[in-house]
């Protein structure tokens, strides 16, 4: 994720990497030439004249620019919401361990295998939640040493669930040792059962896409709207249609971009949630509570 500050006018202006205009500029390269070509061949070749039924067609532009503008602004809030609900479940993520491993180190001062045990799992969780939501195959390794009580984890299964399981265990172990009695079992299992809720959210948004036929709908009115528009604006504005029509392009597919991008927030794009950032947070501060 890219981290930036808002009140730099210069820097926002530049293009960077995630700039959509690196990712349309054939396209308004191939939109200019056509916008060109519809000039010349309706003014040079065919000679029509500003009474002609084509100079009409901007009063269509007009009446449909309100309903396009419309759709967008829902196209892209929706998707920013999505965006927004996968942070705050990691960021819950973050609350949730905190807290598990606040409780642990309460009710477990002396017994360090245990707060090892949870030291170490509870960053797992995290990681493998990342790995598991980005489609990542190959685990992450815990360390050089192998923990005893930490298995190899089957791959072929939800990753994070064994995580999850595997602390589920030990706190029953605990209680059924006598370490914790019945009040501290229920307060650990209200952290434990957080970390699956989160991950089923999480799986939520990233395997509930937008509706293709919305999607598809918008991006062929798109076209539709921009291709239909040098017909008009060559008219009115003569050559300078070319650079208002690229421009008019450029805006509208560009809410697509990136209502597209941030719709699904577990890939690896630049505006992407920085799970990587967060787990890695995540284990530092268990371990601190924890040692």
């Amino acid at each position: 994720m890219t981290t930036y500050d808002p009140s730099n006018w210069f820097k926002a202006l530049a293009i960077h990497k995630s700039d959509t205009f690196r990712k349309l500029w054939p396209w308004l390269a191939l939109l200019g030439l056509y916008t060109a070509t519809v000039g010349y061949v309706e003014v040079t070749y065919l000679k029509l004249s500003k009474n002609s039924l084509v100079s009409n067609l901007p009063v269509m532009h007009s009446l449909l620019g309100f309903a396009i503008s419309m759709l967008l602004v829902f196209r892209t809030n929706t998707a920013y919401d999505r965006w927004w609900e996968g942070r705050k479940l990691w960021g819950q993520l973050v609350n949730v361990s905190r807290n598990l491993a606040i409780k642990i180190a309460a009710y477990m001062p002396d017994d360090a295998p245990t707060r090892s045990f949870f030291a170490r799992v509870i960053g797992i969780f995290s990681l493998e939640l990342k790995q598991h939501l980005q489609m990542e195959k190959t685990r992450l390794e815990l360390d050089a040493t192998p923990h005893p009580e930490i298995p190899d984890l089957d791959l072929s299964k939800h990753v994070p669930a064994q995580v999850s399981m595997l602390m589920h265990q030990r706190v029953m172990r605990l209680h059924r040792d006598g370490h914790i009695n019945h009040e501290q079992l229920l307060a650990l299992n209200g952290e434990l059962v957080q970390f699956m809720d989160i991950c089923g959210a999480c799986e939520r948004i990233k395997n509930t896409p937008i509706p293709y036929s919305y999607s598809s709908f918008i991006k062929k009115f798109i076209v539709i709207y921009v291709v239909t528009l040098p017909m008009g604006f060559v008219f009115t504005l003569g050559y300078i249609a070319i650079p208002v029509v690229m421009f008019i392009f450029y805006v509208l597919a560009s809410l697509e971009l990136i209502a597209e991008e941030i719709e699904d927030p577990f890939g690896k794009d630049v505006n992407d949630l920085p799970m990587e950032r967060l787990s890695v947070m995540i284990g530092r501060n268990v371990e601190e509570l924890l040692a």
